[in-house]
């Protein structure tokens, strides 16, 4: 079996990486909007289910026999408004503004994806932020970091400096919760990684 990741983001090829996991990367390019009105866990595993059934639908036969196909959708909420990427540098502040010195949650939906079975599921953070002044906010909007990111900040980067806590799997910050994908995998029958020796 071998492991497709239908997403282009570097933190979680980053993260499937650090496991081990021989994979490899196809961006699904699919429509990530949703209808006006859904929440928030609604609407990750509809992008997720979405993006791996655009990748699957690429590949040819044989390689579906092989295929486990990965994909996930982060969002953040905050006051029941989903936060995607930022438009621009103008939208990452005030998404900033919005989320410091405040609670908010990030949703992470998953859909795992064989010739067999196609399995959904989401993982759900708490995030608390710092309540960060306005210059310093300009600065790290500045750096570029925020321009890719869902809720305008990364968690593994200088936007650690923005968290004060969080509540839950912090890889479902950063954009894919493992210990979740893992528990997916068992319930498929399939491994996501074997232990070998550390050396």
């Amino acid at each position: 079996m071998h492991v497709i990741l239908a997403s282009g983001s570097p933190r979680r090829r980053e993260l499937l990486t650090m496991l081990g996991v021989n994979f490899s990367v196809r961006p699904s390019h699919a429509d990530e909007t949703v209808s006006p009105g859904v929440g928030p866990a609604d609407a990750v595993l509809e992008l997720a289910r979405r993006k791996a059934r655009a990748v699957w639908g690429r590949l040819d036969a044989a390689e579906r026999r092989e295929a486990i196909v990965v994909a996930a959708d982060t969002v953040v909420a905050l006051d029941g408004d989903i936060l995607g990427k930022p438009r621009d540098a103008d939208h990452a502040l005030a998404m900033l503004k919005r989320l410091r010195g405040r609670a908010h949650r990030v949703y992470t939906g998953l859909c795992v994806r064989t010739a067999d079975a196609e399995e959904v599921a989401f993982a759900e953070t708490e995030v608390h932020m710092r309540d960060r002044d306005d210059a310093w906010l300009e600065r790290y909007v500045a750096t570029g970091e925020p321009m890719d990111k869902a809720g305008a900040y990364a968690i593994q980067g200088y936007g650690s400096l923005l968290v004060a806590s969080i509540a839950g799997d912090y890889y479902n910050v950063v954009g894919l919760p493992l210990g979740l994908l893992d528990e997916m995998f068992t319930r498929m029958g399939l491994e996501l990684t074997p232990l070998r020796p550390l050396t």
